[in-house]
């Protein structure tokens, strides 16, 4: 599927993990996915957003109110927790490593795979691995040979159950009429015109 994705695809892909990596969330959502279109702003589908109200900045803010900036030890010792002294508890009564992570899955191929804190990789939330497939179904659907931005954008408000779509939607915006002005400019792109 990803031999399909154009450059700025892959690098709203790519950018996304970034995204998710800098606010320290341990998966990568579709919020982080609208992250990196909006910072692409000279991509018709993050214009349609952004001449909308909706740009990278206000959507940050809301991400970080809603998801945090995903450091826990930090948020559990703003409010008096003492990690290393819960380890410690816990490894007095149930042995040394009783907290570690658990072995690492058996590694998988591709743009999916799980990653484990060994490799760094950031997993997709399930609803990220459906927006990207929404994405090659939006672009079969409007007759693309390639999946592009706006494919990508299109996926996330088809997918509707995670804070991307959700984002949209409280930001005051009809997903339906950002559904037909990202077609709209898609068709404008369509390859061979």
């Amino acid at each position: 599927m990803f031999e399909r994705f154009t450059d700025a695809a892959r690098q709203v892909v790519v950018t996304a993990r970034q995204e998710a990596r800098e606010l320290r969330h341990e998966r990568i959502g579709t919020e982080h996915l609208l992250l990196a279109i909006l910072g692409l702003p000279q991509e018709p589908a993050a214009a349609v957003l952004i001449g909308a109200g909706l740009d990278r900045e206000a959507a940050l803010r809301v991400v970080r109110s809603r998801l945090g900036d995903g450091d826990r030890a930090q948020a559990l010792a703003s409010i008096g927790v003492d990690l290393e002294a819960v380890r410690e508890a816990v490894e007095s009564v149930f042995g040394e490593g009783a907290l570690d992570a658990p072995p690492e899955e058996p590694k998988r191929r591709g743009w999916f795979r799980s990653g484990g804190a060994k490799s760094g990789a950031v997993p997709f939330t399930a609803g990220a691995r459906k927006a990207l497939e929404l994405s090659l179904r939006e672009s079969l659907r409007l007759k693309s040979g390639e999946i592009a931005v706006g494919h990508l954008l299109l996926g996330v408000l088809r997918e509707g159950e995670e804070l991307g779509a959700r984002m949209v939607v409280e930001h005051g915006l009809d997903p339906e009429a950002v559904r037909r002005a990202v077609g709209a400019e898609l068709g404008r792109r369509a390859p061979g015109t």
